[in-house]
């Protein structure tokens, strides 16, 4: 089986090993991709022993395997790392995770996630959602304006008065 973090590898040779304790995550990118796999293998467990031991408090269980079992990952994309490396202390890995939920509705998730490794071992720490870029609209046409479209005649005369 192809692992499900979108390196090409198999599982086994890649979030596999992570996931199942034979070897820890080298760096806070491989560590986030784990995690995303356990998301997708539904594997709540690890998802919560991977949480940094000092910050998760805050942590359901329940909630977050119930999510896991309702929710059919499509998937990730990294877009960026900041330090998070074999010498590192802290990381921070943006990325996308692309899923479906129940009513098979797409939804893609955009975070900044950071990472903190504790006696050598990389932990999640927080995640932050990148919202959407805002909606921008092109500014308003007056009748009596060159049309946009380059034509050279007034906007009413163009494609004003396709539109009315």
């Amino acid at each position: 089986m192809t692992c499900p973090c979108g390196t090409g590898l198999e599982l086994a040779a890649c979030c596999g090993s992570i996931i199942s304790g034979a070897r820890p995550a080298p760096t806070a990118e491989a560590l986030m991709r784990s995690r995303y796999t356990a998301y997708a293998l539904k594997n709540a467990e690890y998802i919560l022993a991977s949480h940094d031991p000092e910050g998760s408090d805050d942590t359901d269980f329940d909630a977050t395997r119930d999510w896991a079992e309702r929710t059919t990952w499509l998937g990730l994309e990294v877009l960026s790392t900041k330090a998070g490396g074999a010498d590192d202390e802290r990381g921070e890995v943006e990325f996308v995770a692309r899923f479906a939920d129940e009513q098979s509705r797409e939804h893609r998730h955009h975070e900044r996630a950071s990472f903190v490794r504790r006696e050598g071992r990389w932990y999640f720490q927080d995640g932050k959602v990148v919202p959407p870029p805002p909606v921008t609209r092109a500014p308003k046409v007056g009748r009596n304006d060159p049309c946009p479209c380059g034509s050279g005649k007034k906007h009413k005369k163009c494609c004003g008065a396709r539109a009315a």
